[in-house]
């Protein structure tokens, strides 16, 4: 493989364990991950699983002004993690290995993941966007958006 598609499978894979954290989907999906770095040693699985879930944790204890940092610090770690393992790996395993890799992340996104295309930006969780001195901010949004109070209902909608 060469190194370009090593290294953003690997940042698929480390935005893809930061985005389930918390989630409806990590338990399965961290499962998933702890078998796929354990490679059929079951001692090395749950290292992996301890791993993760210190992830989960540091992303849950950041508080909102760290969010964004800590959100980066584990995708940067998790995508390191990721890279050496495959580098690791004789060519054969390596292919072997991103494939499974590959099947992972994509039913990941079938399950409720996130995923989007090149200069894009998805997010499986609460994105603020605010704008500060006098800077302008802006967000193209598709889907359901609820920005506010919601209207009262009328009266005759009970």
């Amino acid at each position: 493989m060469l190194a370009e598609e090593i290294t953003a499978l690997a940042a698929a894979g480390g935005a893809a364990v930061v985005q389930a954290a918390g989630t409806d989907v990590w338990t399965g999906f961290r499962q998933q991950v702890a078998r796929w770095f354990g490679q059929g040693n079951a001692q090395r699985e749950r290292a992996e699983l301890e791993r993760l879930d210190q992830t989960a944790a540091a992303l849950e204890a950041a508080g909102a002004e760290q969010a964004e940092r800590v959100q980066l610090r584990q995708e940067a770690s998790w995508e390191a993690w990721f890279i050496a393992l495959l580098e690791s790996l004789n060519n054969e395993q390596q292919e072997q290995a991103a494939a499974e890799l590959r099947t992972l992340l994509a039913q990941h996104a079938l399950q409720g993941g996130v995923s989007v295309g090149q200069d894009g930006f998805a997010a499986g969780r609460d994105v603020n966007v605010r704008a500060e001195r006098g800077s302008v901010a802006t967000a193209v949004l598709h889907g359901d958006v609820s920005i506010g109070t919601p209207p009262k209902p009328d009266p005759s909608q009970g």
